[in-house]
């Protein structure tokens, strides 16, 4: 029978020589979907069967190829969820647990809250603030027919409640507490990965610079939330003045840093005229605060 550490070995080497940046790590996952175990666990198991050494070669084969891991496994982590992914649907990434946990924060103290995850995708957004606040409200706004069926099987179990439809034209629920978004927000000029090729253009890219859809995000946002209401989008590391620029009028705008120290996110709070009292912002490191 097949040695699995050698199995293993052979693996990280074909990756690394592909350029994956972390090829055993990603040999082992592999191999721990193949073999329907947690990774921790291949360290007890010393042997394979022909066919697992084959389906693990072929894994390898594929991810070589720059094939997303998250395809080759079929979910992808996100706070404490393993999401549903596949051809279709963006690949939630690991920056935007940060704008995820920024969300659950801000609605620390606000009772029976109402939120929108606009653009949503897989459900990332959603599910995380279903998750964490079952007393919550939640909406996933999604329009690409490939897309939704991945939502629909991630918010399965929970509160959060599907609308299929364009976020330009869309009737939103209001008033809501809190806007959250992962816009497509990559200027059409940027090289990306090979990876991000897998995923649907229309969920990565927006315009020459990037900056299509924000506006409208930030426009519907101001429609539905309610005066004290919270929005965080995120965006390219080179949107910080543009952010700023758009979200003229808003209060407590601030920019928060990605697992880098790169902008990634900017928030805004909604507040009338009539309640000019100073608020706090959910803090965040290395967040930079506009006047």
């Amino acid at each position: 029978m097949p040695v699995l550490s050698a199995q293993l070995r052979a693996a990280a080497a074909r990756l690394a020589a592909a350029g994956i940046d972390s090829p055993r790590v990603e040999a082992e996952l592999l191999a721990a979907h193949v073999l329907g175990v947690v990774r921790g666990r291949l360290l007890l198991i010393d042997d394979v069967t022909e066919p697992q050494a084959e389906a693990l070669v072929e894994l390898v084969r594929r991810r070589a190829e720059r094939v997303p891991l998250q395809h080759l496994t079929g979910t992808a982590p996100f706070l404490d969820r393993e999401l549903l992914v596949g051809p279709g649907v963006f690949i939630p990434r690991p920056e935007t647990e940060l704008l995820a946990r920024w969300g659950i924060e801000s609605l620390r103290g606000v009772a029976e809250p109402v939120a929108l995850d606009l653009c949503s995708g897989s459900g990332a957004l959603a599910v995380a603030l279903a998750d964490a606040r079952p007393d919550a409200t939640v909406y996933a706004v999604e329009r690409s027919d490939d897309a939704l069926p991945w939502l629909r099987r991630n918010v399965a179990g929970t509160q959060v409640e599907v609308i299929p439809g364009d976020v330009r034209d869309v009737a939103l629920p209001t008033p809501a507490d809190l806007v959250l978004c992962n816009p497509p927000y990559v200027p059409l000029s940027v090289a990306v990965p090979p990876e991000v090729v897998h995923d649907p253009a229309e969920a990565v890219f927006s315009g020459e610079h990037g900056l299509d859809l924000i506006p409208v995000i930030i426009a519907r946002a101001a429609e539905v939330l309610r005066d004290g209401g919270r929005l965080g989008i995120e965006h390219d590391d080179t949107h910080t003045e543009a952010m700023a620029a758009l979200l003229t009028g808003w209060h407590a705008v601030t920019t928060h840093p990605d697992l880098a120290g790169r902008p990634r996110f900017t928030t805004a709070l909604k507040q009338g005229r009539a309640s000019s009292a100073r608020v706090s912002e959910p803090s965040s490191s290395s967040a930079h605060r506009y006047a």
